[in-house]
């Protein structure tokens, strides 16, 4: 017997097509358990994975304050909007750096203006030695009173509070990102300060009705005064 012209030999174990039945070119049927063609329409072209199902939505557009207010301080991240301040707490801290501010220079001034009054002889209009102490007493007063302003400024430019601000628990921030506003900015907004006054002092009391509790000049440099943080 010849292997070679032997119908029944099977190189390698694999079958053999029976005469009239269909079967793979070349002798080989289709493996088994193999990987299943692509769908229809392939593989994401670039190699990049497909979109996932269900994207996140979007921020909602708003702002710092519970939907109620403009800006985006406080909206990224979930955290909770800071509480305003009230005109009540607003006026506490100013008479308190008022107080800081005006009672040294105060009393240097009216030293001053002591010494130098009773220098001048009244009758002979000859001035005395006191006259001299009692002018630098006053230029004293002015540069005190400067001196403690310009510090009050940068406490609040750098830290959120001035004195009156820190015991009160308040501060004041960027409206848009509630960050500190920076000294030359205080100063800025001292400055725009003014313009609560005209007319009648009537942009000190607009944070009382105001949705953002904010005077003129805190418009016009675009700051909120909040609770501070405990």
């Amino acid at each position: 017997m010849t292997y070679g012209n032997d119908p029944g030999y099977n190189p390698g174990g694999y079958p053999q097509n029976q005469p009239g039945q269909p079967g793979p070119q070349g002798g080989y049927p289709p493996p088994q358990g193999g990987y299943p063609p692509p769908s229809q329409g392939g593989y994401p072209q670039g190699g990049g994975y497909p979109p996932p199902q269900g994207s996140y939505p979007a921020p909602p557009a708003g702002d710092q304050y519970g939907g109620q207010y403009g800006g985006a301080y406080g909206a990224p991240g979930g955290y909770p909007a800071p509480e305003l301040a009230h005109w009540g707490l607003r006026v506490g801290a100013t008479l308190i750096d008022g107080l800081i501010v005006g009672v040294p220079t105060w009393i240097l001034s009216i030293i001053g203006s002591a010494l130098s009054a009773g220098s001048v002889d009244q009758e002979t209009g000859q001035v005395g030695s006191g006259f001299g102490i009692g002018l630098v007493l006053s230029l004293v007063a002015i540069v005190v009173g400067l001196g403690l302003g310009l510090w009050l400024k940068h406490k609040e430019g750098t830290t959120g509070q001035t004195v009156g601000k820190k015991v009160v628990g308040i501060q004041t921030v960027k409206e848009q990102t509630g960050e500190f506003i920076g000294f030359g900015m205080a100063v800025v907004r001292y400055i725009c300060h003014i313009v609560d006054g005209l007319p009648c002092y009537i942009g000190y009391l607009w944070p009382l009705w105001d949705a953002k509790r904010q005077t003129f000049a805190d418009k016009i440099v675009g700051t909120v005064v909040v609770r501070a943080p405990r």
